[in-house]
């Protein structure tokens, strides 16, 4: 089975949200085949789910004056803080033999690209349902998924280091006490690549094991392409009308 394969390099939150939907709808008009995409934030960046409420989750002066980005996701789950990690994309029609009418058996078959890369970097990693990617116990990656115009829409994070104390510098928690056991709790329970080889690793590196991950686990073959004039257009309009929009981010 084909895939196209996309590296998009780091991007602004609004950026990159546009662009995954701009790849879901041309996939689904058949304009464009099935794709995998990896890229990553620049600025850093808070991403909530499409059910929450922004202001309930995440602290906008702190976010303002650390300059990190935020924005509403098109998939459920929780606040991200993306920074030093890789993001991936696995957009298909529901009609690939790769995507189960199951949701939980699509997570772990997609994901499934995400723990055979982790293996080739040297990190053993297991499937946690419902969408978590765990090693030794503790989550290195988290997922999310969306189902629409017939299409598969998942994305999730590849951490290749976690800086928790930052990352609740920008989330609204109840009071200082129950911060401080949230982020221990969060610093027992998460880990990175980083970490667990005791070594840096950049996104370079992460990105050739995990397409190589995804090839082989999936197996598909993988062609490196670019986005098309007209995906990069409608994503730029995303970007500017949906995903900087006040009346999106803040809608609940």
């Amino acid at each position: 089975m084909k895939f196209r394969f996309l590296e998009t390099g780091h991007d602004t939150a609004a950026a990159n949200m546009g662009i995954d939907e701009s790849i879901l709808k041309h996939v689904s008009e058949g304009k464009s085949p099935p794709t995998i995409r990896f890229y990553a934030w620049k600025p850093p960046a808070v991403s909530i789910g499409y059910f929450q409420g922004i202001e309930e989750e995440i602290d906008l002066p702190a976010c303002s004056r650390m300059g990190v980005d935020y924005v509403r996701r098109i998939t459920g789950g929780g606040a991200v803080y993306h920074d030093q990690e890789l993001t991936y994309s696995f957009i298909a029609p529901e009609s690939s033999k790769l995507v189960s009418d199951d949701i939980l058996e699509s997570y772990k078959t997609i994901c499934g690209g995400i723990i055979h890369g982790l293996r080739i970097l040297g990190v053993e990693s297991e499937f946690a349902p419902l969408n978590d990617i765990v090693s030794g116990g503790k989550k290195i990656s988290g997922n999310a998924q969306t189902r629409r115009m017939n299409c598969v829409l998942q994305h999730g994070t590849v951490l290749l280091g976690v800086d928790v104390d930052r990352m609740f510098s920008l989330l609204k928690v109840p009071s200082e006490k129950v911060r401080d056991k949230m982020i221990q709790n969060v610093k027992e329970r998460v880990t990175s690549v980083n970490h667990s080889l005791g070594r840096e690793v950049g996104f370079e590196e992460a990105g050739k094991a995990l397409r190589d991950g995804f090839r082989n686990a999936l197996e598909i073959s993988l062609e490196d392409c670019r986005l098309s004039p007209s995906e990069i257009d409608y994503a730029n309009k995303l970007a500017k009308e949906k995903y900087s929009s006040r009346q999106w981010n803040f809608k609940r």
